[in-house]
């Protein structure tokens, strides 16, 4: 399938590069592309990794857990000794998740909050190394503006899907029942853009994922 991002070769060369997946990591994999879930691609997934292991990331708040593939990989990536406290709000996303990262072993790293996240993030304590947003993406400026004061000063926020299979760039990809949600992210990621204490980049990998830095000093 054509992203209309990254040339769809080049995408093929990157994805031939990523050795293997094993174990639990594999048969997420594998259940997501049987049964249509949506959960980080390959490149995303590497790259992910990289930032957390750079940046010595050792807690994280994620927006979305889905089958748990995700707060799987970022736990690997921390060497299963950080926190990732992750919200679901799909009863049987939640249940999947939950029973994958028993067998992933990792329960003691991961904690699945039930419910919709504009309901769940105002009781959630603490403050995190970095967030991702990879749930409703007509909803990013909402969570942005409910978990932005529980990231760390020199934390990260990383929001997936954000240039979504291209409509978000060029208004010749949109369809016509996306409008809403190309609008509402378009508006987003000019936010963050611009945003005096955010150092944001937006990079065509995936379906796009925007990284923005916390800055340690107000600007």
């Amino acid at each position: 399938m054509v992203s209309n991002i990254v040339n769809e070769l080049v995408e093929e060369y990157i994805r031939n590069m990523i050795p293997k997946s094993s174990g639990i990591i594999y048969e997420m994999e594998e259940y997501a592309r049987e049964n249509n879930v949506p959960i980080i691609q390959p490149e995303v997934a590497k790259f992910l990794e990289v930032v957390i292991k750079a940046s010595s990331i050792k807690s994280i708040l994620e927006i979305g857990t889905a089958i748990g593939y995700s707060a799987t990989v970022f736990t690997r990536a921390m060497n299963i000794k950080g926190k990732v406290v992750t919200i679901e709000k799909n009863e049987e996303m939640f249940e999947i998740a939950s029973k994958n990262i028993k067998k992933a072993g990792y329960e003691k790293n991961i904690e699945i909050k039930f419910g919709d996240a504009v309901d769940v993030l105002p009781k959630i304590e603490g403050k995190f190394d970095m967030i991702f947003l990879d749930a409703a993406k007509g909803h990013y400026q909402k969570f942005f503006s409910l978990c932005y004061e529980k990231l760390n000063d020199g934390g990260i926020i990383v929001s997936d899907n954000v240039l979504y299979k291209g409509m978000i760039a060029s208004n010749k990809y949109v369809k016509r029942r996306k409008i809403t949600i190309v609008k509402r992210m378009r508006k987003y990621l000019d936010y963050i853009s611009k945003h005096p204490n955010l150092t944001t980049s937006i990079i065509p990998i995936g379906d796009g994922v925007a990284l923005s830095y916390k800055n340690r000093e107000e600007l």
